[in-house]
């Protein structure tokens, strides 16, 4: 690039600078809203401790609907599997020591250990 053409395109860069500045910079889109459907199922209330915590963590990021949609003959290997990949896998706050209670409730209201 020649001397003569450096220059030139310095003069653009500065002149396109003053102009975003004097202008409150790049042109902005409007703020989007998104209003997402209600939930269709919610979770099966239960007196279990898993219930709650349940409630305060898994369908935080998901609707209840995942849980229902899992198979109803799915083990408790099954769903400590499932609820530890949310942890490690989906970064899912759970405490180590409420995990114990999500299975439990998990498995006797969505899997094999269902009362009948």
């Amino acid at each position: 690039m020649s001397a003569l053409a450096m220059k030139r395109h310095a003069i653009l860069v500065v002149a396109a600078a003053a102009v975003l500045c004097a202008t409150g910079g790049p042109a902005r889109a409007a703020p989007k809203t998104i209003t997402l459907p209600a939930d269709g199922i919610e979770l099966k209330e239960s007196a279990l401790p898993g219930y709650a915590k349940a409630r305060a963590n898994c369908v935080a990021c998901h609707s209840a609907e995942y849980m229902a949609y899992q198979p109803p003959t799915a083990a408790r290997p099954y769903w400590e599997a499932m609820v530890k990949r949310m942890k490690a896998v989906f970064k899912a706050p759970l405490d180590d020591a409420d995990t114990a209670d999500i299975v439990d409730y998990l498995v006797k209201t969505y899997g094999a250990e269902q009362s009948k």
